[in-house]
This record gives structure tokens, C-alpha cells and sequence, in this order.
């Protein structure tokens, strides 16, 4: 079998998928997102630093690095057109399209009945600043594309929402406003692999912001029905095989969907749980492409 990886070359992440692939007598080849070249016409379809991934049986999707609109749409692109070709991408090009973008995502939950925040996304700021009073008046505003909490900020003060947009509208970002939950400084990480929730942990954070990137902490956390529930049907909804699914215990009661990663990190998960979500993905992935 032939396994690729497209990742960061010596990344923690890309390293785990590599020694458990090793331990199964698999060698991966690693290759940078950003050295993609595909033809049309011609083959190969789609090479990284020159070698060809049409031959490839399995291909691990690590990373989508920022760039320009143009460059993620063509890395995106390159990942359908390798999966015409019969290769198998983990996740889907498909489920990282729908798991990348945070009001893709919030409207895939909300249409299957997934309890999730109230969210306006808008291109005006003028609308922005409606939607801080109609949210409230204690908001989030967060990147549209982004991760481990970056960028994200905690409005409660209307001058304030006002500089923080105008700022965003120099660079001509779109406007994504979230109701802030409280949830006591604290959320679930589920991490989902093949129609099973095989990790959580609650993430304690020393602010709002619960992303262990951010310096929150991680400890084990033992799951009821419910979240198990919420966790296989967010992945299912993203059309996911594997995804880290960020949940909220609400201080007023239940729980809301947060986020959906669909190139999701366990190197927190695995330091509070014990849980290797590398090794229960390789599993999965070769007990469905033998």
C-alpha cells in the first residue's frame, strides 16, 4: 500500500501518522501542500515535489496553510481531482471544504437540528453592528477562516465593535458575529474517528477562550449519551471521517456545538487522555481500503 501525507514535513502531527503507519510496515511519503502541481490533459493529474499522488491508495490531509483566495480554492480543487482519480483522501476534500469554513459550518448544524450559536455573517459593517443588538450586545467576532482560537474577539461595548470592524474592513474580511455562551471558561473536546467517538476531554481555560493554543488545560472527560450523540452527528453532517468536534457545556443548560474540525489536532487529546487518535485513524483507514 502507498500512504502520503500532505503536511508540514517533521510536524508533530504528520510525525504520529508516520510512526503508526510505521508500526503497521507502512512507509509514508510526506509532501508540502504548497508544492502541488496538476495537469489537465495530461499525467500525471496531480504531483507534489514532483512525484505523482495518482498512484497513491491513501492520502492524510494535514494541513491547508493560509494563503490567497485563489490558493486555497486550487488546493482544494487539486484534492477533488485526486479523489476522481480513485485516491483515497482523508478527510474529503468535500468534509475539509465544509469544515474550514465557520458559517458553512454553523448552517450545516443548524440545518440538521444541531443546537450551535446564533451567528450573523455579513459583508457591511453597518449590518455587523446591527447584528451586535440583535445578538445581544456581547459578541464574538471571529475569522471566518481561522483556528485555535486566533483572531477571535470578545465585544461587549458598541465604540468598540465599531473599531474593531472598521479595522477589519481595511482588509476587506467578512464580518462573522457569534452570541457569546457563557460556559464557565470551559468546553468538551470530542475527537471522532469512524463512527465512534474514541476521546474527550474539557478543556479549562484561564479566559473565555478554551483552544489549548490559547493556554487552556486539558483533562479527561467522561461523556454522557448526549454528547457522544452531538459528536457522531456533527462529523456525520460534515461528511467527516475523522473530526475534532468543540462542544459547550451551557451554564444555562445543555449543550451547543461550537466548531467541526475537519483537519483537526489531538496532540492535547493524547497528553490528557492517553489516547493515540493517530493509531485509531490509521486503524480506520486501513480497515476500509483493504
Amino acid at each position: 500500500m502507498r500512504v502520503g501525507i500532505l503536511g508540514q514535513k517533521g510536524g508533530w502531527h504528520t510525525e504520529a501518522l508516520v510512526a503508526a503507519l510505521a508500526r503497521r510496515s507502512i512507509a509514508a511519503e510526506c509532501f508540502p501542500v504548497t508544492q502541488l502541481t496538476a495537469r489537465v490533459t495530461a499525467r500525471p493529474r496531480l504531483t507534489a515535489a514532483a512525484t505523482s499522488l495518482d498512484e497513491f491508495d491513501v492520502v492524510f490531509v494535514r494541513a491547508i496553510p493560509a494563503g490567497s483566495l485563489e490558493q486555497i480554492i486550487f488546493r482544494v480543487d487539486a484534492l477533488h481531482r485526486l479523489e476522481a482519480a480513485g485516491v483515497r483522501v482523508v478527510n474529503s476534500a468535500a468534509a475539509i471544504e465544509r469544515g474550514v469554513d465557520k458559517y458553512y459550518t454553523a448552517a450545516l448544524l443548524e440545518d440538521a437540528g444541531l443546537p450551535t450559536p446564533r451567528t450573523i455573517v455579513t459583508e457591511r459593517w453597518e449590518d455587523a453592528l446591527a447584528a451586535f443588538q440583535e445578538l445581544g450586545g456581547d459578541v464574538v467576532v471571529k475569522p471566518l477562516f481561522g483556528s485555535e482560537g486566533r483572531g477571535m474577539t470578545r465585544v461587549s461595548d458598541a465604540d468598540t465593535l465599531y473599531r474593531v470592524l472598521r479595522a477589519l474592513e481595511l482588509g476587506r474580511y467578512v464580518f462573522c458575529v457569534q452570541e457569546f455562551v457563557p460556559h464557565g471558561c470551559a468546553d468538551i473536546r470530542t475527537f471522532v474517528v469512524g463512527g465512534r467517538v474514541v476521546a474527550a476531554m474539557l478543556r479549562r481555560g484561564n479566559g473565555w477562550k478554551t483552544n489549548t493554543a490559547q493556554g487552556a488545560k486539558g483533562e479527561p472527560y467522561d461523556m454522557d449519551d448526549h454528547v457522544v450523540e452531538m459528536s457522531l452527528r456533527s462529523a456525520e453532517v460534515l461528511g467527516a471521517e475523522h473530526a475534532g468536534v468543540d462542544i459547550l457545556p451551557c451554564e444555562s443548560g445543555g449543550y451547543s456545538v461550537l466548531e467541526v474540525n475537519t483537519i483537526p489536532g489531538w496532540r492535547s487529546l493524547l497528553s490528557a487522555t492517553g489516547v493515540d487518535a493517530a493509531e485509531c485513524l490509521v486503524d480506520h483507514v486501513l480497515e476500509g481500503s483493504g
